[in-house]
Parts: C-alpha cells; structure tokens; sequence
C-alpha cells in the first residue's frame, strides 16, 4: 500500500455500494446494541438476563464493528494494494450471511435459548469464512507486503481463527461438544475473545493507522518510528498467539509472556499516532479529534495492561487489560478509531458518488460539509464524558480501599457508572443518526436504493476496470 493519496489507485475499487452497505448495516447494529446495553445498563427487569449480556456484546463487536472493518477491508484494500476485489459477489454473500447470522445468534442468546442459537453461528461464521477468503485471494495478489498489508492480512487469519473457537464454543451449547476434549469452557471463551478484540479488530486498527495517520495529519515518519513499527509488525501478532494459546491451554507464563508483547505493540503504535496527531496541519476534524484520543487510550491501555497481566494474564476478569479500566480504555481506542474513521469514509463515499463528476463543472461542497459538525461536536462530548464518568467510576473503589480521598467513595460510583454509560450510548445513537442523516440527505433515494437493493453501480474507473 502506498503511503500518499496521490498514488491510491482509485480503478480497482468496487462499486461504493458494497462498502456503503456494510456501513449502514453496521450502524444499525449499532443502534441495536446500544438500545439494548441501555436497558441492561438502566437495569430493567428481564432485559437479556442471563446471556444478554453476550448478546450486546457480539452486537457492537461482530455486528458493528467487525462489520464496519469487512466493509472498509473490502473497499480499501484493493485501492490501498493496487489489485481489484477478487469476487464482489462475495462481498455481497459475507454482508448477509454475518448480518442475518449474528442477527440471529444475538436474539437466540437474548431470549435464554443458546442452543437455538447455535444455528445462526454457523451462519455468522460462514460470512467470515467467505470474507476471509475474498480478502485473502486479493491479497495474495499485492505481495510484498508492507506493514499495512501484513497487518490486515493477520487480522484476516485472526478472525478466521477467532470464529473456528466461536462456532465450537456456540455448538458446546447445544451437543456438548468440549466434553473429552480436556479444554474447559471459560479458557475456550478466553482465546475466542482474543483471538477476535486484540487479534481480528486491534491489529486492524494498528494497520489501518499506519495508513491514515501519515494521510490525514500529512506528517512524515520519523526513522525511529519506522524501525519500531517494523518491530511491532513481528512481535505483536506472535504476542497475541501466545496469549490466545496461554489461555486455551491455561499456561499462565506463556499468556503472560504473549500479554507483554501485546501491549507493547499496541503502545507503539499509540505513540506514533500520537507524535503525528500533535505534529498535523490543518484544521481540527472528527476524525483527528477522535484519533486524539485513541493516541492516549492506547498508551494508557498497554501501561495497565501490562502491569497486570505479568501478574496474572488467566481468567475472564482480566481478558482486556486491567479489570477495572482496561475494558473502558480498549473500547475507547477502537470505538473512537471506527467512529473517527467513518466520519470521513461515509461522506467521502456519498461524495464520489454525488459531487465527484460535477467537479469543475458547478459549486461542490467538501466532504467535511456532508455531516452535521455541531452534532458531531455534541457526539464526541457525550461519549468522551461518559467514558470518563465510568472510568471514575471503575477506579472509586480502589482509591477508597487505599483511604484516598475521591468524591465517588460514598456509594455514589453506581449512579455515576450507570449516568457514564447512559452518555456513551447516546453519543453512539447521535453518531449513527448523523452518518444516516448525511446518506439520506446527500446520496439521495437513488443512493439508497442501490445501497439498500444491491445493485452495483460502477465508476467510470471501475468500469474500465472490469473491462480490462
């Protein structure tokens, strides 16, 4: 992939569509899950008990943000590598077969009934097995590699694996299928969750950022940068297999040694992005505003994640970090990386669609006039408010059991934890609302029924692509 807009080969993307509709698909996802985390969170009676929580989990995780990352792979790797799509049927089958799939499995799991269930993750890892495999066949076509490629590629195998551990663990629930096997049912979820948050969306992100950040800050890398990243590039992957494998095995010295390698990793690629973001020019964005905090997240994240998982890297309490901040602080770094992210791809493909041609020709508006910016301003308040409020939250009880004076050791953190999450999911609705709202207004009925129906409608670029 080359490092400059200048020399993205636009004539071997596919039609804006396909992307467009995992997008959309994915905010809905999105809206879904964040609905329903809200009634968890407000602690409505009979909201998903039991296994609901499973349920918003793979909601956000696999039905927004696995989505969105399908999307963006399929679009932008073959303008990114230089190569066309392998199959854009096949990009059409994996949108269906993960959306109706964790659909499916997520409602299955809401309403108490896993076996049932079972069926849609077959479904859902069908679609990423077709996914998968579309990726991987372009691929193979843009070797070498550089880091950004390398990178997309291990998210591919990552998530591939991650899905093998999750059909097997949705099957256990309905034939018992771990029986014999030696390996107990919470180790299994362990290398699942691995395998899928830090192996499939993390080094994405790590790749993704190695593109966009020298993009859109318009800094250049600094030789050090270069040789950590090409450090990162080798040790990350090996340190998210050794603490997949530490945990499946139960291994706690081979987890801890992978956890380690994890975190320094991501904390590499914090700090570049972070040089570049205090080093860029130009107006602020949302997506740089939003990359900001992905910079801080990311070495606040791999601090305290390191620190405890040299200590103990087993167990469901530990599967993100530090108990109490580690899940907040990951989800900041790949909530505000996708958030940040499609707050330029949605309106850049609206605009290629609607604007690009009149270019020269009549008054165009920029991309970054698509979107509503107040309700941007107002999206990024609530969900960086709400994740400080349940980062308060989280660490109230430490400070008090250690005498500290911290205003929310009174009994107060749950009201405080529950008001945090209440922001993070408005801030989401409002983000998903204004992304809708800028299709709706800019692409037209016409854009939305292509996007809706699947009809493909080719660039002139595209065309004379397909007709070479």
């Amino acid at each position: 992939m080359r490092g400059v807009p200048g020399d993205l080969t636009t004539s071997t993307r596919p039609p804006t569509t396909i992307p467009l509709r995992h997008f959309l698909v994915a905010l809905a996802f999105l809206v879904g899950g964040g609905g329903l985390a809200l009634c968890r969170v407000a602690g409505l009676a009979g909201a998903g008990a039991g296994l609901g929580g499973i349920a918003v989990a793979h909601l956000l995780l696999v039905g927004w943000v696995c989505l969105t990352i399908i999307g963006a792979m399929t679009q932008f790797v073959p303008v990114w590598s230089g190569v066309e799509i392998h199959s854009e049927r096949l990009a059409t089958l994996q949108l269906v077969a993960v959306a109706v799939g964790v659909g499916g499995f997520a409602a299955g799991l809401w309403l108490g009934r896993p076996g049932d269930a079972a069926l849609m993750a077959g479904v859902m890892a069908l679609g990423i097995a077709v996914f998968a495999y579309n990726v991987a066949r372009t691929l193979w076509r843009a070797r070498p590699f550089d880091t950004t490629e390398a990178h997309f590629a291990l998210a591919v195998l990552f998530l591939a694996l991650a899905a093998v551990l999750g059909v097997t663990l949705a099957a256990d629930y309905r034939w018992g299928v771990l029986a014999g096997t030696g390996l107990s049912r919470p180790a299994v979820v362990d290398a699942h969750v691995t395998l899928a948050v830090l192996g499939a969306v993390v080094t994405t992100v790590i790749g993704a950022l190695y593109q966009l950040g020298p993009m859109f800050t318009q800094t250049d890398a600094l030789s050090v940068e270069t040789r950590a990243a090409r450090v990162e590039t080798a040790a990350y992957p090996v340190g998210v297999g050794a603490l997949a494998a530490g945990r499946l095995v139960e291994q706690a010295a081979v987890a801890a040694v992978g956890g380690l390698l994890v975190a320094g990793g991501v904390a590499v690629a914090g700090a570049i992005l972070l040089r570049r973001i205090r080093n860029a020019t130009g107006a602020a964005t949302p997506m740089l505003s939003r990359y900001a905090v992905v910079a801080l997240a990311s070495l606040a994240w791999s601090a305290t994640a390191a620190a405890t998982w040299v200590r103990s890297p087993l167990g469901a309490g530990v599967r993100f970090g530090h108990p109490a901040v580690g899940p907040v602080l990951l989800g900041a770094l790949v909530g505000f990386v996708v958030v940040g992210s499609l707050y330029h791809v949605v309106p850049f493909i609206v605009w290629l669609d609607r604007y690009a041609d009149r270019v020269g020709l009549e008054r165009v508006p920029a991309i970054d006039d698509l979107y509503g910016a107040r309700t941007a301003t107002v999206d990024l308040a609530a969900t960086l408010g709400g994740a400080v409020l349940v980062l308060a939250a989280a660490v109230s009880p430490a400070v008090a059991s250690f005498g500290g004076d911290w205003p929310l050791a009174d009994g107060v953190g749950g009201t405080v934890h529950v008001a945090g999450g209440a922001l993070i999911v408005a801030g989401a609705l409002l983000f998903a609302g204004n992304m809708a709202d800028t299709v709706r207004r800019h692409g037209g009925p016409e854009l939305l029924r292509r996007a809706g129906e699947g009809s493909a409608t080719e660039t002139p670029e595209a065309s004379d692509a397909s007709e070479r």
